[in-house]
Formats: structure tokens, C-alpha cells, sequence
């Protein structure tokens, strides 16, 4: 008997994955840290205008998870959660700059001070040869 069935049957996977890569992204959270918190666009993102495209008219909005939601209650229940608990703790740690992340690679400017003393003593002529 031959095989019953053809061989590399999950070539459909490299589409999913593929299309996971390149769809739309959540907003990070320096994104949400240094644009989306500040009181004044927390505010208009709160109470934004009805918008037919969005989950519920884009007037259930967790602006600390960059969501919409279908109703009030969907959004209540949400702040009760542990995703939205966990993503406010990590939004409570100050952001990573572009400085930290040059300094980590070493590629950022290093300020060596030398000792007081090292600088201030004279060299020892008994100790050179």
C-alpha cells in the first residue's frame, strides 16, 4: 500500500504565522508612558467622539492597555483583572531612554573620574627604574 495522505501538510502554518507578524500592534508602553498618561490626552482618550469602526462606538476605553471594549461592564470587569493589575505595575517603572539602551550596548559616552589621590601624588623617583 502507498501513503494515504501527502507529506508536508503544515504548510499552511507559515501563513498564520506570517500574518501575526504583520498585523496591527498594541501600543508599547513607553508609548502609553510618555504620550497616553499625560492628563490632558488621557482625557480625550476617555471620552472620545462615536466611531462606528471601533468595539463598542470607542466609548470603553482602557487607556493603560491600549483597548476598546464592547460595554461598560466588559471594561469594569477588565480593571478587576490580572492583565490590567500587571500592565499598570510595569507602566509604574520609569521607561528605558535611548541613553540606557547605549549605555547597555556599551556604545554610550563614559565619564571616568580618577581618584583625588591618584592624580593630586606626585610620581615616586625610588620606586622607577
Amino acid at each position: 500500500m502507498g501513503r494515504l495522505r501527502r507529506s508536508r501538510t503544515h504548510k499552511a502554518q507559515r501563513d498564520v504565522h506570517r500574518a501575526s507578524r504583520t498585523r496591527a500592534r498594541k501600543r508599547d508602553l513607553d508609548q502609553i508612558q510618555l504620550h497616553d498618561l499625560i492628563p490632558g490626552i488621557r482625557a480625550t482618550l476617555e471620552n472620545q467622539p462615536l466611531d462606528v469602526e471601533k468595539p463598542g462606538l470607542a466609548q470603553h476605553y482602557c487607556v493603560e492597555c491600549a483597548r476598546y471594549f464592547e460595554a461598560d461592564a466588559a471594561l469594569r470587569t477588565h480593571w478587576r483583572s490580572k492583565l490590567h493589575k500587571r500592565r499598570c505595575k510595569k507602566l509604574k517603572e520609569p521607561a528605558y531612554t535611548i541613553e540606557e539602551a547605549e549605555k547597555a550596548a556599551g556604545l554610550g559616552r563614559e565619564t571616568r573620574t580618577i581618584p583625588s589621590s591618584i592624580a593630586a601624588a606626585p610620581p615616586n623617583p625610588d620606586t622607577t627604574m
